[in-house]
């Protein structure tokens, strides 16, 4: 239990962790190792499996187990063709939490919660937040626009309240949560803890290379840009030269686009079946045209290349706007000790009286 019970919120009664703090499921970054290394810290690591195989996601959950006897979750992508066998796996493993970038469904929502794991979606609007409430979820992710990867229009400052006043289950913040001060913010909101994945991105526990990650803390506040050329959604990456030229090609047709993704794949390594395989399933969930597809189809390969790899050429580099505050690369244990810390003070300074005659 956190030191501080004005810390100790319904998320960590739900999650049965320390603090209310949570590690995002970031594909290609939020493996084994971070998502441990969170849960050891105290907070909820999330393991990113929507771009791993259905091995790789065992192998990533038992080594997860392995390593900490904490709480941890698993990050799932509801359109996956295995998507129930994945449900299934996550229920047997006794993983605590499962987590979503997408509505999971009100069939697997039922499904792991009848098994007693909590389900925690992102949303980026009131009234998602409404719907998957209504199904059962035990809480949402409000992410803002401020958050990286695919994320929304509207500013966490007024999607929070938003959401907060439209739901009665625990809601987390994201979207620009960087430290303590991000925490006592968002408790003043009314919200239930925070959800950070470009500060935990740009920890000495993610696995992303370090000269990769120089690149990001060179980066500044206006460094970044939503684009929907990547994958035909709204994404926050860094602004590379392979996001001008996507951006300045204008709307691709579907054999230029093509030609694009072939490109890329002989960058990524990916296969063809694969390939032809992610781009159908984004098709039929996102209802993107031939040519999106195309180019949405080798998008997860792209940023794994530049993310994990160290080919940053490729050019796909995911990252919250909040990159431009970060500056350093602590462990996941400095980082939750930090944001706890400065968050007891931020609430101490605001507990002080104020007013005329009072010093401070």
């Amino acid at each position: 239990m956190s030191a501080d019970p004005r810390l100790h919120t319904r998320l960590c009664e739900l999650f049965g962790v320390e603090h209310p703090v949570v590690q995002t499921g970031m594909g290609w970054v939020s493996g084994a190792r971070l998502t441990a290394a969170t849960a050891n810290a105290g907070g909820l690591g999330i393991i990113a499996a929507a771009p791993l195989t259905f091995d790789q996601m065992v192998a990533a959950i038992d080594e997860v187990a392995a390593t900490t006897d904490r709480p941890f979750g698993v990050n799932l992508r509801t359109d996956a063709a295995d998507i129930d066998r994945r449900v299934d796996h996550v229920i047997a493993a006794g993983v605590p939490v499962a987590s979503f970038a997408q509505a999971p469904g009100e069939v697997i929502v039922k499904k792991l919660k009848d098994a007693g794991v909590a389900v925690v979606p992102t949303i980026g609007a009131p009234r998602h937040a409404e719907k998957v409430a209504a199904w059962g979820v035990d809480a949402v992710i409000a992410q803002g626009a401020e958050g990286g990867g695919h994320t929304g229009p509207i500013a966490t400052s007024l999607l929070l309240p938003a959401v907060i006043d439209t739901v009665d289950i625990p809601v987390i913040a994201a979207g620009g949560m960087l430290d303590g001060r991000s925490l006592a913010a968002a408790l003043a909101f009314g919200a239930d803890g925070i959800a950070m994945g470009t500060r935990f991105l740009l920890s000495s526990d993610s696995d992303v290379p370090d000269h990769v990650k120089s690149i990001y803390l060179a980066t500044k506040l206006t460094g970044t840009v939503v684009t929907t050329a990547v994958d035909g959604v709204p994404q926050r990456v860094i602004n590379t030269d392979v996001i001008n030229k996507l951006e300045r090609s204008g709307p691709l047709s579907f054999v230029r686009a093509a030609r694009n993704a072939l490109r890329f794949r002989s960058l990524t390594g990916v296969g063809y079946r694969q390939l032809l395989s992610e781009g159908l399933a984004m098709r039929r969930s996102l209802d993107l045209s031939w040519a999106q597809m195309a180019m949405a189809a080798n998008a997860p390969m792209m940023t794994k290349a530049a993310m994990v790899d160290g080919h940053p050429e490729v050019g796909i580099l995911p990252t919250g706007q909040v990159v431009g505050n970060i500056d350093s690369l602590p462990s996941c244990r400095e980082i939750i000790q930090t944001v706890v810390a400065e968050a007891v003070a931020a609430l101490d300074r605001l507990a002080e009286p104020t007013g005329p005659g009072v010093s401070r």
